[in-house]
């Protein structure tokens, strides 16, 4: 039985997210190890966790590093993805004050100057607009760092298992399969990285002479990545699920509406109904059609305000991983309770020496303010 793990996006919290859903599948599922399976598919944050398994890390470990403060076995920064991209902005200074000192030499050339031509003018300013407000360079250099001291290899070819990385060339809208033959030739790092850049966040990557980015909300293609390399199990975890909450956690307090979080979050959750709407078309499409067992991990949308927080706090980052792995077992003991269910007809077992969990997944809520959410975005 090949098994194949599928990994969206979701920024860092969702990455969290999926490290507990996959430590609570190890503990609940007899003879499932995490970083053993048979072809590992990752797109955005997903892709790092990806990368992660594939390369020999164990899933514990890493969900044991996230929830101890202490612990510098994963020590990702808020200054490692939250970096200006200083070249980008040059060249929007140098070309924005080109097209501002052209617009004002035709003013002056042709008085008065008609209306739409001025506005024509003007309009080369949206040209010298950033490519992306910041850069993942400092992301990929601390993903290198982490593949030498834990023994990842940092080439498609050195992994243990099989991982394919998703992203879109910006120039074509092709879908680009980083692992697959004929891309397997870059470092696994910039290929996460290529797979992370979300506009307008994020510039595209330069990748020899072509640039690359996060597709966002475009169809899901994992499955088919996965099934056509003959995947009988297809494991998938979803972390982007719009965000159905009744208030929502704001620095000014609490709010009534995503809209209250600002701009950057009413963009947020666009992407994840986007997304979430195309994971379930995919699965939907592949189980008409039977070709695999399809088992899906998604966080209730009534629960993720636990995204919107800060992901760089403690509290907020134990908080998701315990719901991730709480919410996974509950659904797990689920599974195994319906005898039709797609787990069990796939043969998988319950784990006998697994721990039982408190019943309960909901998690307690943060104060009204909660942690500072400078640094909350959940996109992929």
């Amino acid at each position: 039985m090949r098994i194949a793990l599928c990994l969206t996006g979701g920024g860092p919290t969702g990455a969290m997210f999926q490290i507990g859903a996959l430590a609570a599948l190890e503990d609940a599922i007899e003879g499932l190890v995490a970083h053993e399976l048979d072809l590992y598919v990752g797109t955005s944050s997903g892709a790092s966790v990806a990368a992660t398994l594939a390369g020999g890390r164990p899933v514990q470990r890493v969900y044991r590093a996230f929830l101890d403060p202490a612990d510098v076995y994963f020590s990702l920064e808020r200054k490692h993805l939250m970096r200006v991209d200083l070249a980008e902005w040059r060249r929007t200074l140098v070309t924005a004050w080109g097209a501002l000192r052209q617009a004002m030499a035709s003013l002056w050339a042709q008085p008065p100057i008609a209306t739409g031509a001025l506005r024509e003018e003007l309009e080369r300013l949206e040209d010298s607009m950033p490519a992306g407000f910041l850069t993942l360079d400092a992301y990929e250099r601390f993903l290198e760092d982490f593949f030498v001291r834990r023994g990842v290899p940092n080439n498609f070819h050195g992994m243990p298992r099989p991982l394919i990385v998703l992203a879109h060339d910006l120039d074509s809208g092709a879908e680009v399969q980083f692992g697959a033959p004929g891309w397997d030739s870059i470092t696994v790092t910039r290929a996460c990285i290529a797979s992370s850049a979300l506009p307008p966040f994020f510039s595209p990557v330069r990748i020899g002479e072509r640039h690359y980015i996060d597709p966002g909300a475009a169809p899901v293609s994992h499955f088919r990545v996965a099934l056509d390399r003959g995947a009988d199990v297809i494991i998938a975890i979803n972390p982007m699920v719009p965000v159905s909450a009744a208030t929502v956690p704001t620095g000014h307090g609490r709010g009534s509406s995503v809209r209250d979080k600002g701009l950057l979050w009413v963009s947020n959750q666009s992407l994840r109904i986007g997304v979430h709407h195309a994971v379930h078309a995919a699965l939907a499409l592949h189980r008409v059609a039977e070709q695999a067992t399809l088992l899906l991990v998604e966080p209730e949308p009534e629960q993720g305000q636990l995204f919107m927080y800060n992901p760089s706090s403690y509290e907020s980052r134990r908080r998701v991983l315990e719901y991730a792995y709480r919410s996974t077992r509950a659904l797990v003991d689920e599974w195994f309770a319906d005898p039709d269910s797609a787990l069990v007809r796939a043969g998988f077992r319950p784990n006998p020496s697994a721990e039982p969990v408190a019943p309960s997944v909901r998690p307690p809520a943060l104060p009204a303010d909660g942690p500072p959410a400078a640094f909350s975005w959940g996109g992929p």
